[in-house]
């Protein structure tokens, strides 16, 4: 029987533990002499508060979107993927070489290709510290960890020596052509006499990682495959004796992982930048992970935990903007929402264990 109610742990627990971050970032931003009230109504604003601040919201939640189901899927099978980062990295490489190298007459089938591409190559690179794990025991985290250096290293190798435009000094690729530009929200939304800022830069590709989610959970949730997958998350020893395997349960679990966090790239680098540029990621991977955990793992959790982050890094900018909070500031505010609701999960879950515990005998008795 369970502790307490499912409710109480997709709802109540990252509630209590938002309520615990925003209790501390209060004091943080009052310990620096500014007010807190204050700040809030200007991330709200910033943030939420015109079409421009959802325009960013929006675009960072795509991200985040991505590489939470990518940490979520990998989680499920007991596999902890913090190569996400890299995984993008390699993903754009993989948008990038669709777009640039391949003539297309429309976004639609540029977009299909590049999603493949990016895909593939995510995929590729989650897949050597898959094999690592399930044939050679090498833990996944010290290795998806290392694949991220190595992805930046060759990231900017091609950038460089390979992809830059004859003399350029900017070690980005050229732009993409016309015609695989992806429409962006306002242009979307156009048709149906909705207005939206032409400034912002959220596009199509907030379509493409909401079917992610929908996908995923159709996938984890309502195949034989997902079910394998949960299954060897929950008891290896379990899964064997069932007679699923440990190696191949690993590299699917893996290559899909590494290839939704490389579909990340149709969003920041064909949808936005519209070129390949150095440090296109800025740390979306890294936070994939706390949008997973806050999310519970769960596609709809994600997508409710990706839109929050994106308030978060949206709000955050127009405070340093517009106020004497400095940017660091903004970050230990992101990173206490992380460790609430992340590593300090069972400060609130224990307690309310006991609390539900408790009320069962109550009502029992």
């Amino acid at each position: 029987m369970d502790k307490m109610p499912k409710w109480a742990d997709v709802v109540l627990i990252p509630l209590i533990s938002l309520i615990l971050a925003a209790i501390l970032s209060a004091l943080v931003i009052l310990g620096i002499g500014e007010d807190p009230w204050a700040a809030v109504k200007l991330m709200v604003s910033g943030a939420l508060g015109s079409t421009y601040g959802w325009g960013y919201t929006l675009y960072y939640a795509t991200n985040f979107m991505f590489t939470g189901l990518a940490v979520a899927v990998a989680f499920h099978a007991r596999l902890f993927n913090i190569g996400g980062e890299g995984q993008a990295m390699l993903g754009g490489l993989g948008v990038a070489l669709v777009c640039l190298y391949i003539p297309w007459p429309h976004w639609t089938l540029a977009l299909i290709a590049a999603c493949a591409g990016a895909a593939l190559f995510g995929a590729a690179w989650a897949a050597i510290p898959a094999y690592l794990q399930a044939r050679r025991g090498s833990h996944i985290v010290i290795t998806t960890i290392m694949f991220n250096f190595i992805a930046a290293a060759v990231l900017n190798y091609m950038l460089v020596n390979v992809m830059r435009p004859q003399g350029s000094m900017d070690p980005a690729s050229a732009r993409f052509p016309e015609a695989v530009h992806l429409p962006t929200l306002h242009e979307i939304l156009a048709p149906f006499g909705i207005g939206f800022s032409k400034a912002a830069p959220a596009n199509f590709s907030l379509i493409v990682a909401v079917a992610a989610c929908i996908l995923v959970w159709a996938l984890i949730w309502r195949t034989r495959l997902g079910y394998e997958i949960r299954a060897y998350g929950h008891s290896e020893t379990g899964a064997r004796y069932a007679g699923i395997s440990p190696y191949r349960i690993t590299m699917i679990a893996m290559l899909i992982s590494g290839g939704l966090a490389g579909l990340m790239a149709i969003n920041n680098v064909m949808g936005e930048a519209e070129r390949l540029v150095l440090n296109a990621t800025e740390g979306a991977g890294f936070i994939g992970i706390a949008v997973a955990l806050m999310g519970r793992s769960h596609p709809f959790g994600v997508f409710l935990a990706a839109i929050l982050f994106g308030f978060l890094y949206q709000g955050g900018a127009e405070l340093a903007l517009w106020t004497s909070i400095p940017r660091e500031l903004i970050v230990v505010i992101q990173a206490l929402v992380i460790l609430f609701t992340g590593a300090l999960d069972n400060m609130v879950r224990m307690p309310l264990e006991r609390l539900f515990l408790r009320l069962r005998k109550g009502r029992e008795a």
